[in-house]
């Protein structure tokens, strides 16, 4: 597991147990930026009808590109599923990690900056990847901080 450097948002972060997405269950909006650099997407806008999958990353971490990969081998699986990849590092190491992966080629996975370091603070992301798994009615079923078993991800989001 990958630690995600974000002393200020961690030391603002409440207790484990008080955390805003375990007291509020609905899929949560807030604001991406693109890797165009221009476009915001907001979380509001996710289409109700499919699972969401939102996958806090980092660029640079290990366990993440290993998840990100393990996903891209179970697409057919996961093709139904809204995926949603965010992260607060600069849009260059993201648009690497977009190119490098070759997300472009997946209708399904966004991938955008958390410029407002909304995810942390919600959901209590200390380890990346940190995933929080959303019903087709966007409620939320299950999440998996550090990761998780491809078994498990694919269970909860059915």
């Amino acid at each position: 597991m990958a630690v995600l450097s974000l002393q200020t948002v961690l030391a603002q972060t409440k207790t484990r147990d008080s955390l805003p997405y375990q007291k509020y269950p609905t899929l949560p909006a807030f604001n991406l930026l693109m890797v165009d650099s221009q476009t915001v997407f907001n979380t509001y806008d996710i289409p109700k009808g499919k699972p969401t999958l939102l996958m806090f990353f980092s660029p640079d971490c290990d366990h993440c590109r290993m998840l990100t990969d393990s996903l891209l081998n179970h697409m057919d699986e996961l093709k139904k599923v809204n995926i949603y990849m965010l992260t607060p590092m600069a849009l260059s190491a993201i648009r690497d990690f977009y190119n490098k992966m070759n997300l472009r080629a997946y209708p399904n996975i966004t991938v955008g900056k958390d410029y407002e370091m909304f995810f942390p603070r919600y959901y209590g992301a200390y380890y990346v990847p940190f995933l929080a798994i959303y019903d087709r009615k966007k409620k939320l079923v299950r999440s998996f901080e550090g990761g998780g078993k491809m078994e498990d991800i694919i269970k909860s989001l059915q």
